[in-house]
Order: structure tokens, then sequence, then C-alpha cells
């Protein structure tokens, strides 16, 4: 009779825990959980929960990676000035922003993030994060609230939103530089509660909401003009994004009926197409990339509660059940 050893010329190790960097096709038993498990790639996007944050809010800024992400202000109601970090694995506290402030433009690092606008007024105000704590940038040049972000620190963009109390969805986009903000192109459609992901010069936005109601347009940008993108399968707001203007994620949100979704979608560069959803339904904010996204906090109702998405190609832990 085959054996595993006779087949691949080694045993099943026998460990209390998971191996820091288990190689494809390996297995072992962890003593611990009592569980067979091996390292075997995915064949769809998945996904799973994650450490729940310290302060459950929505409209929070996000920065980073599946496993080095920063949160950062935010509604719990009140809005809220609480940072925190997470590894991977679980979040914790960090210093404060100088002033509180949801539903901003957002992007970076979880070393080097930035903040910008928001629902304080709203507001023109940026701030920058080095990993320890926040300090203030140049100010936009429009106050507005519920827009989006794109690109790094020190090359970002800030584009949408909404000016109250004049109800005028925005078009404006603005560059940072890392000092101050410049005029770039203008979006075709002025809207709020839009997802942006990539780069300053390689940006995508989509879904959102106008006077008119919710969207399902899509745009990209170039670093000096938007033009239209493939349409998102469902008019959203509130939607969260991760990844690049050619390999992009979308997820959550709020649609016309039946309101909060779980719906999550992917991006080519030329159409979305659907994808697994997440496991609550909830207008949300992301971060990471195609392959390994975050979805941190949300509403409705207010919530702590983190998942991680794994793309399909991706290695994954898996533990083996015998039924």
């Amino acid at each position: 009779m085959a054996t595993y050893y006779g087949t691949y010329g080694q045993k099943v190790q026998y460990l209390a825990s998971d191996p820091s960097d288990p190689q494809t096709g390996q297995v072992w038993y962890n003593s611990t959980s009592a569980t067979l498990k091996v390292r075997a790639v995915s064949t769809a996007g998945t996904w799973a929960a994650g450490g729940n944050l310290n302060t459950a809010r929505h409209g929070n800024g996000t920065a980073g990676t599946q496993t080095e992400a920063l949160t950062f202000g935010g509604q719990t109601p009140a809005i809220t000035a609480v940072t925190e970090e997470y590894n991977g694995t679980s979040w914790t506290n960090g210093n404060n922003m100088g002033t509180g402030t949801g539903v901003m433009a957002s992007c970076g690092t979880q070393t080097a993030a930035l903040g910008a606008g928001g629902n304080a007024g709203p507001q023109t105000q940026t701030e920058e994060y080095d990993g320890t704590s926040w300090t203030a940038g140049g100010n936009l040049a429009n106050a507005r609230a519920s827009l989006a972000g794109a690109g790094i620190q020190t090359a970002a963009l800030a584009f949408g939103g909404y000016f109250d109390p004049t109800a005028t969805y925005s078009t404006s986009t603005e560059e940072y530089n890392g000092t101050s903000w410049t005029s770039g192109g203008s979006l075709a459609t002025g809207r709020q509660g839009l997802a942006g992901v990539g780069i300053q010069t390689a940006a995508l936005g989509f879904g959102g909401d106008t006077a008119g109601g919710r969207v399902t347009s899509t745009e990209e940008y170039d670093g000096t003009s938007w033009t239209s993108g493939g349409n998102y399968p469902t008019a959203t707001t509130a939607v969260a994004g991760a990844g690049t203007q050619t390999s992009a994620l979308g997820f959550g949100g709020s649609t016309p009926s039946p309101g909060a979704t779980a719906a999550t979608f992917n991006y080519n560069g030329t159409s979305w197409a659907s994808d697994t959803s997440m496991s609550t339904a909830r207008g949300t904010k992301g971060t990471g990339t195609r392959s390994l996204a975050l979805a941190i906090g949300g509403e409705p109702p207010v919530t702590a509660a983190t998942e991680e998405y794994t793309g399909p190609g991706v290695a994954q832990t898996k533990t083996v059940t015998v039924s």
C-alpha cells in the first residue's frame, strides 16, 4: 500500500504550532489544535474573519497591506481620532490623529499614511502618519467629505466628495506632492461615497452617490485626466476598494435594494466580474491588493469586524477534514 512517506520521501511533521513559512504541498499535524494541515493554493477567492478592531467604527481612513494595515478616524457614531495598527492577526492602538474626522481621502502604508478632508466641517485639513505620530500636512484647496483617495503619502490623489451645506457633489481632483495640493483633472461624474485605488498616475474610482442616486460609473485616471472604464455591476455607495487600476477588488457598500451588500467584484482593467461575497453585508473601508485585501469596520450597524480576502492562486494553510 502506498504511503505518504513512500510517495514523497518525507514524513508528516508533528508540530506544536504551524510552521512560519510552509511550502506549497507541505503537510503537518498541529498537536495543539489536534488538526492535520496542508499548504495549498486557493482556487477561488475567499473571505475569512480577522481580528476585531478595538474601536468599532465606520467611515474610517485606511492604509497599508493585509498584514501591515492602518485605520484611523471614523465615526462610532461620534467622530473619533483613534488610530489602530494591524499585524495580520490583531489590532493595537497607536497615537491619535490631531483632529478626529471621518469619510476622508486616505492612502499610503502603515508607516507613511495620509488622511485628507472629512466630515468634521467638511474640512480641508491633511494629516500625515510616520508609524508613530500624526503631523499636519498641506490643506486641500476644496473642503469636502465622503471623498476617495489613492497613491502614497508623497504622491497622493483626493477626488470626488460632497460640499455641505451647498449640497454639491464634487468632480474635483487634487494631487499631493508630500507638501501641498494642486488641481488635477476633473471627474466626469461628481459623487460622494466612491472607492479609490491605485497610484497618483494610474488610479481608479468607482461607485458612489450623486444627486440622482447611486451610480455604477467607473473612471480611470492617468495623472492628467479621467476616462470611463467598465461599469461597476451594481449601483453602490459607501463601497470599499483594494488593488490597482488594472487589478482591483470592490466590496461591500449600500445599494438601492436591498441596502447593505456583501457583494464582491474584481476588475481586470476593462470589466468587473463577480467574486466571493463577504461574510457580512455592510458599507465598509478597504485596503491591500487584489489578492490580499482587508475590509475594516463599517455599518449598519457600526461594527468592529475585520475580514481578510485571499484571491485565487494564493497559498493558504488549510485544515484537512475527514467525513
